[in-house]
């Protein structure tokens, strides 16, 4: 079996102290030797409650796993509860994995598959989210009374504030305390006195103007308009700071009973507050907006691209949402400074889209000749599966350390994260998933006999696809173009769709059209890459 590793550890401490992960990771290449299992990926997340899913190495597992066919058979972690600790997200998670045929093994909690088996991993999972509870239960409960006196418990400082260490008797360890930072809160009364006495010259969007141009930054990084709106409402600047307020799961207010204060000092007088408050609520915009009501999802959203920028290009409406268009992401945030692509009526585009598709690539001629050269290709590999696994393995190691050395950069302050910096990233990242689809490849090559395919059934297809695409009162369009198309590029006049082979032919072995398809299957072979798909009318 090809499998991937999952190592986890609750807090941040515990990994740079290099606690548990080692250990579990020794333990679980030792099982997948014995077992002759082939480990593809190992994710270790360092400091991350299993109570949920805002894990992003969980979240990364989970959606390299679901790519259809997975590259992976199976995960292993040493224990369930290092999967999750939560019983009814563990089922969730774990069915989405089974559904994808693959499987969550445990080296140390190992079930059967029969009834029995469920019932025991439903009981570890039960008791794992019980242990976690209470040891919650305890946790909060001395955070609380730390916050009683007056002592601070998270890591990072409200702006205009800094922590300090101090010491407290009888206790081993040091405390952290909320402190005003001068440069800082100096920045922040500037902010309330600009929202205040320039009347309604200046707001929100006129100071992140103003501090960005004159390189006022916070933090290091530049302001952004959610910055000043959450400083302006935020009432811990009239030393009004309280722990507790909020479930860090849900993000929903806790009962005010529940809430601790924090003695802290005051930056602003709650008079100059209030005002702000009161000018806030008369430039809200809120109550002079329309009601908009979207009916459903968009077509060509999700893999629509402009194809001046690269940017995604998203759902744009005039006269409150009677007129929809396509317009490209990076020229609403920027303008068209930065991108000069055009509007493009959605109903129009749609209907290009459907109509190119059925009448000049899903012909039968064409279809064939896409299964043609995919049978040519596959004849043409030399390096056996073992082979290519490995190198696969080894460049996805390579990528993933050049990432982790760009982020520690960026991190200890040695490099800006600029523009540059994040088109590096971004295409590390491209790559990274890239390999994880040539993994998943190499699976499903085997799984669809290519040679079985003949000209009738393609004939057959592209009859039955066709009068689908074509059918506007159902949803039939937009199911079968995100199973076929990875991705629409859109370019004044010409538009340039791209696909995959593997996609293709998965999608013709079933004997009918309408029978159950994978979801978005993928390969490497790209079975649109030149630009001679078709062109868009110009005007």
């Amino acid at each position: 079996m090809i499998v991937a590793l999952y190592a986890r550890v609750s807090t941040t401490k515990q990994a740079e102290k290099d606690l548990s992960i080692p250990d579990q990771l020794n333990q679980m290449h030792e099982w997948c030797k014995r077992n002759g299992n082939t480990v593809a990926m190992e994710y270790v997340e360092k400091g991350a409650s299993a109570t949920d899913d805002k894990r992003a190495v969980f979240q990364d597992m989970i959606s390299d796993s679901c790519i259809s066919p997975s590259p992976y058979e199976a995960i292993i972690v040493h224990s369930l509860s290092r999967f999750f600790r939560d019983s009814l997200e563990f089922g969730i998670y774990e069915r989405r994995l089974n559904k994808k045929n693959v499987k969550l093994i445990s080296i140390t909690q190992q079930t059967s598959d029969d009834p029995s088996g469920e019932m025991a991993r439903k009981i570890f999972s039960i008791f794992d989210e019980y242990q976690s509870k209470e040891n919650g239960k305890h946790t909060l409960r001395a955070m609380k009374e730390n916050a009683r006196r007056g002592f601070f418990n998270g890591s990072k400082a409200l702006y205009g504030y800094k922590l300090i260490e101090v010491e407290e008797k009888g206790n081993k360890g040091k405390k952290k305390k909320l402190v005003i930072d001068t440069v800082e809160a100096e920045i922040v009364r500037n902010i309330f006195n600009m929202y205040i006495n320039q009347g309604n010259i200046t707001g929100i969007k006129s100071i992140v103007s103003d501090f960005n141009k004159k390189n006022i930054l916070r933090r290091g990084k530049k302001w952004s308009t959610t910055h000043i709106y959450e400083m302006i409402n935020n009432r811990a600047y009239i030393g009004e700071y309280y722990f507790n307020k909020k479930n860090h799961k849900t993000g929903r207010k806790k009962p005010e009973s529940e809430w601790v204060k924090v003695d802290i000092e005051p930056i602003i007088d709650e008079e100059t507050f209030i005002i702000a408050q009161k000018i806030r609520k008369s430039r809200s915009p809120l109550s002079a907006m329309p009601p908009r009501i979207i009916n459903g999802p968009t077509l060509l959203t999700g893999f629509l691209k402009c194809g001046l920028c690269g940017s995604s290009m998203t759902i744009a409406t005039g006269q409150s949402g009677k007129y929809r268009y396509y317009k490209c992401t990076n020229k609403i945030k920027h303008g068209i400074k930065e991108c000069s692509s055009k509007n493009i009526p959605m109903k129009k585009l749609d209907k290009l889209i459907l109509d190119s598709l059925s009448e000049k690539i899903f012909t039968p001629e064409r279809v064939e000749s896409i299964l043609r050269s995919l049978k040519e290709k596959r004849k043409s590999l030399k390096l056996s599966y073992d082979e290519k696994l490995n190198q696969l393995n080894k460049e996805l190691a390579e990528i993933n350390n050049k990432s982790e050395r760009l982020l520690e950069a960026v991190e200890n302050g040695f490099l800006p994260m600029d523009g540059s910096l994040r088109d590096r990233a971004q295409k590390l990242k491209a790559r990274r998933e890239d390999i994880l689809i040539q993994i998943a490849g190499i699976r499903r090559e085997k799984e669809v006999p290519i040679s079985k395919i003949g000209m009738k059934t393609i004939r057959e297809f592209c009859e039955v696809l066709k009068e689908r695409l074509k059918d506007g009162a159902s949803s039939f369009g937009k199911g079968y173009l995100r199973l076929l198309v990875d991705e629409i590029r859109v370019k004044r006049t010409e538009i340039l769709v791209k696909g995959r082979i593997s996609a293709l032919a998965g999608a013709l072995m079933p004997k009918k059209v309408g029978t159950a398809r994978p979801s978005v299957p993928t390969l490497v072979y790209a079975w649109l890459p030149g630009t001679d798909s078709n062109c868009r009318p110009s005007g």
